[in-house]
């Protein structure tokens, strides 16, 4: 299980903290604010009790074979500026090789959510074509097919990634996808209240990326129209992009049809235009 699992003296602590941050009073427990050493340190506590939870609810509630949850970090021989993160919160594990792994923005799916600041999600890792396989060994020791990534966003910070996976290849649906966002949206409110209980910035976070050329849709996209548009991008056709997510030809031209009327374009080529210049994709 997560390392914070026997921290935890509430059923729900990203429920808790997240009430909390959304009141003027101090937590019980938490250090005074003219402490601001013993109110760091009792922030660190939170945050460790609340991505240990998140881990074990993606588990619990959304029914998941295994939660896990990168921390952003510094790696070891990255260069200045260069985004990663560890997994450092678990679930359902079975074997420990993605037990404190490093992954590098880009890499893995995990990376790639790190690194697009979006939701990505693939009904077999190790078939994917749309990520790099640099964790194909660890993946496999857990014997782990379909899995979804959700990066734990405040505004342009990103306090870390949480992966949902199962140990058999499916299409992720939309009620799934929702129910992660939703503990993962949680667990983001609690870790901005901690860091604003400690008066500081939120642990090793990613830096922000640069401002996109165009402005992101006033209506943002959600993560299946999301999914299509990436797929649209590399070029695919609606069948291919309907057999490799599990849905109908219909569905997917649907989605495309919504996301072009969000991003003000008229046609698919428009389309991945806009999409890279508003960073939506790679």
């Amino acid at each position: 299980m997560t390392r914070a699992a026997d921290t935890l003296t509430a059923a729900h602590p990203a429920d808790a903290a997240a009430r909390s941050a959304d009141s003027t009073v101090r937590p019980a427990g938490t250090a005074p604010a003219d402490d601001p050493e013993l109110a760091a340190r009792a922030a660190e506590l939170v945050r460790d009790a609340v991505l240990g939870d998140l881990a074990r609810r993606v588990v619990a509630e959304c029914g998941a074979d295994v939660g896990l949850v990168g921390v952003p970090e510094p790696l070891p021989g990255a260069r200045a500026g260069e985004d990663g993160m560890v997994l450092r919160h678990w679930a359902g594990t079975r074997a420990d090789l993605l037990h404190d792994l490093a992954v590098p923005a880009g890499l893995g799916l995990g990376g790639r959510a790190l690194a697009e600041r979006a939701p990505s999600w693939v009904p077999d890792y190790r078939a994917a074509t749309t990520i790099s396989h640099h964790y194909d060994a660890a993946v496999a020791a857990d014997d782990l097919y379909a899995m979804l990534t959700v990066p734990l966003l405040d505004g342009d910070t990103v306090h870390g990634v949480v992966y949902a996976s199962l140990r058999a290849v499916v299409p992720f649906g939309d009620v799934r996808i929702s129910a992660v966002g939703k503990l993962a949206a949680t667990a983001t409110r609690a870790l901005a209240g901690a860091a604003a209980w400690s008066k500081e910035n939120p642990g090793p976070t990613a830096p922000v990326r640069p401002a996109p050329v165009r402005p992101a849709p006033a209506r943002p996209l959600t993560p299946r129209e999301h999914e299509v548009l990436r797929w649209a991008a590399t070029g695919r056709t609606n069948p291919e992009i309907a057999a490799h997510l599990g849905l109908t030809c219909n569905t997917v031209t649907g989605y495309l049809k919504s996301a072009m009327h969000k991003l003000g374009v008229r046609n698919r080529t428009e389309l991945a235009l806009t999409a890279r210049e508003s960073g939506l994709v790679s």
